[in-house]
Parts: C-alpha cells; sequence; structure tokens
C-alpha cells in the first residue's frame, strides 16, 4: 500500500489516485479537502476580476498554495 502526504495539511492519503484523491499542482501534492479548499479560497477574485487572464489565474493559485503550506492549511476568504 502506497501512501503520499499533502504538502498543505500533511494528512497521509493512502493508495492514491492521481487526479481524484491526490491533486499535483506545480510541484505541490495537495489531498481532494485541500483542493476543495484552493477553489473556494479563488473563486470570490475569480468572480470579481474581468476579462479572465490564466496568467493572474495561476499566480493567485500558487500564492494560496505557498500560504496554505506555511499555515498548515489554506484560508477561505468569504
Amino acid at each position: 500500500m502506497e501512501v503520499n502526504y499533502c504538502d498543505v495539511c500533511k494528512k497521509p492519503v493512502e493508495s492514491p489516485i492521481p487526479t481524484r484523491t491526490l491533486f499535483r499542482v506545480a510541484d505541490i501534492d495537495i489531498c481532494e479537502s485541500c483542493r476543495d479548499d484552493l477553489e473556494l479560497a479563488v473563486k470570490t477574485t475569480i468572480r470579481g476580476k474581468q476579462p479572465f487572464d490564466y496568467g493572474w489565474f495561476d499566480e493567485l493559485s500558487m500564492k494560496v498554495l505557498r500560504e496554505g503550506i506555511q499555515k498548515g492549511k489554506i484560508n477561505i476568504k468569504r
């Protein structure tokens, strides 16, 4: 049985299935719950910014992930 660890919350992911239970963003492995938190964290910014651009979206996602790694969780801004 293979076990990987989420880089954000440090929880073990047993028998990981890529793109289902373990996600790779750039060089960061994140679990399903952290991925959901990441999507919620960037959703409010995405809705308020026009026009959409993948450049700033990628920068925002990486910024939220780096902050999450330092704090041990992804903060969801509402």
